[in-house]
């Protein structure tokens, strides 16, 4: 399981992020703290997400170019 978060953190964070507003739009009677801290966590897991890909991203390049037959 680990390794699929990993291998497909950017997919999840969109899901979680595109799926916030809807949730805050068509359940009635959320608390507002409880949107804003939802909110601030989301923020804070795209930070996670963007220094995932950024090792990636680090990895490949330190590998060099890949030959393809």
């Amino acid at each position: 399981m680990s390794n699929f978060i990993h291998d497909h953190s950017t997919r999840l964070y969109a899901v979680v992020a595109a799926a916030l507003p809807l949730v805050a739009f068509y359940v009635e009677g959320l608390p507002t703290a409880l949107i804003l801290a939802l909110a601030a966590a989301v923020l804070g897991t795209g930070e996670l997400v963007q220094r995932v890909e950024d090792g990636k991203t680090i990895k490949a390049v330190s590998q060099g170019p890949s030959r393809v037959a």
